[in-house]
């Protein structure tokens, strides 16, 4: 017989649902936004390693040093530099914002509820989802091409289909990606364990080959492409909250992954281990690559899988191909789909499954992309290149995500002191259906920085984006509640 109410249990320290019919009857749930079981949490460090190493390894971490040193006018020392001390950087909020959702096994929309409110949590979800499916766009369009190159290597007719041949291996690997979610955690659990090892052979592969054909000291030395004479320090932290926005939108969702860790431990050991030198050496790949391309190949080619398609060799070309798939595809699923899929449900979890959820995030990412298909199809022409939307758009966008990432910690350490009601947390009766707090905390730094893109005075807060709105909208997120309404700031019967 079903239970009316809702049990929560603790062991060693993770909290576990037994959902009764107020919470299982509740429009707010459904079983794939539901906590995670105890049983069910089974990443253990290494696991967590292995997903930030595949999701690491990927053609836009090639591509970071190229854009830092033609966009921000860095040279390659620095370029490196704040690259490695982006990634340690990102670590905090990635960390803090784990913990929830490894101790009540709760996705980041489910997660939000708390801070912007049952209903209102939607907003930052969608604007989350909006950041991912670009992303997985991007992404889908990389592994695409490989797969064209990886067929064209094996049969020689194909290589005569070109842009159209790169549209049918786009939608090629687009099936893939959103066949390996719909299979669920344990299907990317252990794509991304057994790639993370192949992904870092591809790495000392490709430098081996590299490294006969650059002076690292040459490259090294090379000027910056900035005004003569120019401080380093606007261009270096301008580049710094470029490359943390990189990731500000994993800083946010988090706890999608972090409900499956065994502890918190293995959480933050395996984010230290498998984070910031996986970034910094990939990136320093794509450095020593782009710089060697000229003697490699004949030309500067900046993406590794353009690259490896200059090589005269069919056999080696398709071997390199499958494992930039196979990297490409552990980044995309993990990185780009698993959070829309989760954003998605929250908006009617029980009208919106994960099938319908992980199709959706699909068809947006394909609209996204719609402007570059057409092109690759010879159906338009433009002059907008996918490079551009990479490194302005998403960046510039990624990095005004900084205020939600402020306001959840504060929220879940400062506000709720980590304890959260679970089962509140899917029903209308315990959290209100609007905070407005959080939307105040969010909308503020979010208008200023946006206003100080107009002005040279204040341009800085927009330079420093990420860093300006998480730390502002985190402190008026704080004394909001400090002095609001209670019920906006903890939960009526916290567990």
């Amino acid at each position: 017989m079903q239970q009316n109410r809702s049990q929560v249990t603790e062991r060693a320290g993770l909290y576990e649902l037994d959902a009764g019919s107020d919470v299982l009857d509740s429009p707010r749930y459904n079983h794939d936004i539901a906590p995670t079981k105890v049983a069910d949490r089974t990443w253990n460090k290494w696991h967590i390693t292995a997903l930030w190493v595949g999701m690491s390894i990927c053609v836009p971490t090639y591509t970071l040093g190229g854009v830092l040193t033609a966009y921000f006018g860095l040279t390659v020392g620095e370029a490196l530099l704040a690259i490695l001390l982006a990634n340690i950087v990102v670590l905090v909020p990635l960390t803090l914002n784990a913990f929830a959702g490894t101790k009540y096994g709760i996705p980041f929309p489910v997660l939000l509820r708390s801070s912007f409110g049952v209903i209102g949590s939607n907003v930052p979800c969608l604007i989350r989802a909006l950041v991912a499916c670009g992303w997985f766009g991007i992404q889908t369009m990389f592994g695409g091409l490989a797969i064209h190159l990886f067929l064209g290597s094996i049969f020689e007719g194909w290589k005569a289909l070109g842009g159209t041949g790169e549209v049918i291996g786009f939608m090629l690997f687009w099936t893939l990606n959103l066949w390996v979610v719909l299979r669920g955690a344990e299907s990317i659990k252990w794509l991304e364990t057994l790639s993370a090892p192949l992904l870092v052979l591809v790495g000392a592969g490709l430098l081996v080959w590299a490294l006969p054909n650059v002076s690292l000291s040459e490259l090294l030395a090379q000027p910056p492409k900035r005004p003569e004479g120019a401080s380093v320090y606007s261009y270096f932290f301008a580049g710094l909250t470029a490359m943390v926005g990189f990731w500000a939108t994993l800083s946010l969702n988090i706890p999608d992954f972090s409900r499956y860790a065994k502890s918190q431990k293995d959480q933050i050991l395996g984010q230290i281990f498998g984070l910031p030198l996986t970034m910094f050496l990939f990136a320093a790949l794509g450095v020593v690559m782009t710089a060697a391309s000229v003697k490699l190949v004949g030309v500067t080619v900046s993406d590794p899988v353009s690259l490896i398609g200059h090589i005269q060799s069919p056999g080696w070309v398709a071997l390199a191909m499958a494992l930039i798939i196979i990297a490409t595809l552990s980044t995309n699923t993990a990185a780009n789909i698993v959070s829309p899929t989760n954003d998605f449900q929250n908006i009617a979890p029980k009208l919106i499954g994960r099938t319908k959820a992980v199709i959706l995030t699909g068809l947006v990412g394909l609209a996204l992309m719609a402007h570059e298909l057409l092109k690759k199809l010879g159906l338009l022409v433009s002059e907008v290149s996918l490079e551009t939307v990479y490194s302005n758009w998403l960046l510039g966008y990624s990095s005004l995500l900084g205020p939600i990432a402020g306001i959840m910690v504060v929220d879940y350490f400062i506000i709720k002191k980590q304890r959260l009601d679970l089962a509140g947390l899917y029903r209308d009766d315990v959290y209100p259906a609007w905070n407005f707090n959080g939307f105040i905390a969010f909308g503020v730094p979010v208008a200023l920085t946006l206003l100080s893109l107009g002005s040279d005075l204040f341009s800085w807060f927009y330079s420093y984006g990420w860093f300006t709105g998480s730390a502002l909208g985190g402190l008026l997120y704080y004394g909001l509640c400090s002095m609001g309404n209670p019920r906006t700031a903890t939960a009526k019967t916290p567990v």
